[in-house]
């Protein structure tokens, strides 16, 4: 019994198989290879050759299916990693790395385990470009970032046939404290834009009205110059007017003296125009000045 106990604990502790090695196709002489795989052969413990997709012919015992690489795109979860940034922030970053495998052989016999080899990469490749950036870079270049790190791998996964396609990071996690600190510096700043935008708008406001006032000080000197313009051709029409209107009284006048006893009505009228105004005298002023003969009517109006 105890015996048996070990032997099942041990069996418990035992190493689990390598995903490469788990679940191999047995060699039965005839092979059917599914589409998007590749199996790497190998002959008396030596590569032989590749089976490419559908029928293949193998000779049994002797050949050996040693590898099954998918050809198919690859998606990969990189855990989650901390890191510091250039300013000494401690960040906790997660993403998903996106592989495809170009060259079975070297995928097979290159590296132990690839996608574990690709996963290290990518989280000490994030760690070194994230040394680089400063907090506020990383939220603002995460596309040049995720681009540097593809680049990174690209190059070193070239030995090992596998092709990185693209990086993505899924999830970028802040100290609490520099959360707070952040969310405090875009509240400031919403802040300083509200302020900025309303002393636009009052300095806006200030232009139109300055505008609106200059324009209507305009448009009033305007109408006071038309106003004087059409005032002044109105007197001037009022006096031309007055003037003809003199100029044919006077002819009238004269020729109405030219007729007979014409004269004898203009001393009528000019007499009494003078009894008149002689009435009104001292009416106004006490002090006069006349002259000697001004109650000699008859004088005055032969005059």
């Amino acid at each position: 019994l105890q015996h048996s106990q070990q032997l099942k604990r041990s069996a418990w502790l035992a190493p689990a198989p390598r995903r490469l090695n788990s679940g191999l196709p047995v060699n039965i002489g005839v092979l059917f290879v599914p589409q998007q795989e590749a199996w790497v052969v190998e002959r008396m413990g030596k590569f032989h050759r590749i089976l490419e997709p559908g029928l293949n012919f193998l000779i049994p015992l002797l050949d050996r299916i040693r590898y099954v690489q998918s050809l198919k795109e690859i998606v990969i979860n990189v855990p989650e990693q901390s890191a510091v940034t250039l300013d000494n922030v401690t960040l906790q970053i997660d993403g998903v790395l996106y592989l495809r495998v170009m060259d079975p052989y070297k995928a097979s016999y290159g590296v132990e385990d690839p996608e574990y080899a690709v996963t290290q990469l990518a989280q000490t490749t994030m760690r070194s470009e994230l040394g680089k950036l400063s907090l506020d870079r990383v939220f603002r270049e995460r596309e040049s970032l995720n681009a540097n790190i593809v680049d990174a791998i690209n190059q070193a996964s070239d030995c090992w046939g596998i092709r990185c396609l693209r990086y993505e990071i899924k999830d970028i996690h802040v100290p609490p404290r520099v959360k707070e600190s952040m969310q405090m510096q875009v509240e400031a700043e919403r802040r300083k834009r509200a302020t900025v935008l309303e002393s636009e708008g009052t300095r806006e406001s200030a232009i139109n009205v300055a505008e609106g006032q200059k324009q209507a000080q305009i448009l009033a000197s305007e109408a006071e110059k038309a106003e004087q313009i059409n005032k002044a051709a109105g007197e001037a029409n009022a006096m031309l007017v007055k003037a003809r209107a003199k100029a044919e009284a006077i002819q009238l006048l004269a020729a109405a003296l030219a007729q007979q006893h014409g004269s004898a009505a203009a001393s009528l009228s000019v007499a009494e125009q003078y009894v008149s105004a002689f009435s009104k005298l001292a009416k106004d002023s006490n002090t006069l000045l006349l002259p000697a003969n001004t109650g000699d009517v008859t004088n005055m109006v032969a005059q």
